[in-house]
């Protein structure tokens, strides 16, 4: 199994479809989502960016995006 199918089934088993880079490299060690979405994109799967904001350990202020799959494209693309 390799990250790509791994971080894919995530997207597909969560409640809201979805995964950030902090998830990534908790759950799946994956240092380069953007690389891993960049590729499922690749293959036909509708996945948006949402910009997101936080507080991060100092209090300062960070963005980060989150990815959400369109569950719609996963039966378009696994014919």
């Amino acid at each position: 199994m390799t990250q790509i199918s791994r971080i894919l089934g995530h997207m597909k088993a969560t409640k809201d479809h979805s995964i950030t880079s902090m998830e990534a490299f908790q759950k799946f060690g994956a240092t380069r989502l953007s690389a891993v979405i960049f590729e499922l994109r690749k293959r036909g799967y509708d996945i948006t960016s949402i910009p997101e904001e936080s507080v991060n350990r100092y209090g300062e202020d960070c963005k980060y995006v989150r990815y959400r799959l369109n569950m719609k494209s996963v039966k378009s693309v696994e014919k």
